[in-house]
């Protein structure tokens, strides 16, 4: 993926999403050939001048600072994910050790997903990747273990696989939340060979997804509630917590909850029942030693 580019078109998608009304400018004379803000207008809201706020959507401003930087944010009204792409697109960290193809859960980890009695839990990497789950989240969701490593992973799941993108109620928010965060791992990670395959193999197979990339929304996983349509338990609603794990940044634990007394934590106890079933329990102890 190339930086510059990246830059420049997350620049202008921010751009466009905004009018002078939104931020208390008065409109250029003349016809507005592109939607929201023109360059000129930005550049008076960031107190920078034209030419080097054009520079810096061409991607050729290579030592701006974090000074500018925060002004375009704020100018741009930019969220705090979206701010932190913006300082990454533009001052990306120095190549490092080339990037495992695959990451490993640490073995104490996978022990914890173990022992999260009724809650489905698993662990991501920066691709999303499923590195390693407990039962409950294989029977909630996929069961992980049937398939080849290099297709335990949420964005080809979501993107490439109907049975799949079937499960999730909101499958519409479901891929933009997946797309953002593919989106802000590339900012942080712009030489990783293996996102930037995924990346392209998710684009040449999905129209949603080359659409919803072009858009620019980048997004970390965090916190929310998602809606199931699961083939045993019917439909539920559950709420979910991403950890970020502080010695492995590139990894996240993901967690289900239902609401006390709801509909959802029955149907979480009845696949807790299942899968405690002797002939259906998947074995998780050596997740972690895959690569």
């Amino acid at each position: 993926m190339d930086r510059r580019t990246e830059l420049g078109e997350f620049l202008r998608s921010r751009r466009a999403r905004l009018q002078p009304d939104d931020v208390g400018l008065r409109p250029f004379a003349g016809a507005r050939r592109v939607p929201g803000l023109r360059r000129e207008e930005l550049a008076q809201l960031a107190g920078v001048s034209v030419d080097y706020y054009v520079r810096l959507e061409q991607g050729r401003s290579r030592n701006v600072s974090a000074t500018v930087l925060d002004a375009v944010a704020r100018a741009l009204r930019l969220s705090d994910d979206e701010r932190s792409h913006l300082h990454n697109l533009a001052h990306p960290p120095a190549p490092g050790r080339p990037r495992r193809r695959r990451q490993q859960a640490r073995p104490e980890l996978v022990r914890l997903l173990a022992a999260m009695d009724g809650i489905p839990a698993y662990v991501i990497d920066c691709r999303t990747e499923v590195l390693a789950w407990n039962q409950l989240a294989a029977a909630l969701t996929v069961d992980f273990a049937t398939r080849p490593p290099d297709q335990r992973n949420w964005a080809r799941l979501v993107f490439l696989d109907d049975e799949i993108a079937n499960l999730f109620v909101d499958w519409e928010s479901k891929a933009r939340e997946t797309v953002g965060y593919l989106q802000l791992s590339a900012g942080r990670h712009p030489d990783d060979p293996q996102l930037a395959q995924l990346v392209g193999d998710l684009s040449m197979g999905s129209e949603p997804f080359r659409r919803m990339w072009a858009a620019h929304d980048v997004r970390d996983k965090a916190h929310g509630s998602k809606g199931f349509r699961h083939p045993v338990v019917g439909e539920l609603e559950l709420a979910y917590q991403t950890l970020h794990l502080s010695d492995e940044p590139d990894q996240a634990l993901v967690t289900y909850t239902a609401t006390p007394g709801s509909p959802a934590e029955d149907a979480l106890r009845l696949l807790a029942s299942w899968t405690a079933a002797p002939e259906t329990t998947p074995s998780t102890s050596s997740l972690h030693r895959e690569s």
